[in-house]
């Protein structure tokens, strides 16, 4: 036996039915829906997670939490990443999205001091962190606030 050989088994398989062309189908007038009601009219049926008028189950579990609108969300880098830039280059959010660090600019690029940096470099960024900005400048580089 092949792949080319298989074949469904005698009767197994049948064709769709036609809905909705005339009465020698077997299918005709009401197309299987029903004589009336909601669900036999055209656009009819209720929307998804409708129960009957029942409180719907989204609406009876208790909401939690808080989301902030004005909440920011920056790129990050750590500074590992930095050492691919030549000495004494200028980092520069631009640079970063050329060179594919960062995705996306989103709110701006904060600087986090994981890993170490061995160039010095200046490096301008919306945000640093503690450690990034002291490791930044102790190779002899300048940490610059956009």
């Amino acid at each position: 036996m092949k792949l080319h050989n298989l074949k469904p088994s005698e009767g197994s398989r049948k064709n769709r039915k036609r809905v909705g062309r005339g009465t020698a189908t077997g299918q005709g007038t009401t197309a299987g829906r029903g004589m009336n009601g909601q669900n036999s009219r055209s656009g009819g049926g209720t929307r998804p997670g409708f129960e009957g008028g029942q409180m719907p189950l989204y609406r009876r579990l208790p909401k939690r939490g808080f989301t902030n609108i004005f909440q920011k969300e920056y790129a990050i880098v750590n500074l590992d990443s930095l050492n691919d830039f030549d000495e004494n280059e200028e980092v520069t959010v631009e640079l970063l999205l050329d060179r594919k660090i960062i995705r996306k600019k989103l709110d701006g690029v904060k600087i986090l001091g994981k890993g170490e940096i061995n160039k010095k470099l200046t490096v301008k960024a919306n945000k640093f962190s503690k450690t990034a900005k002291e490791k930044i400048e102790a190779v002899g580089g300048k940490a610059e606030v956009i």
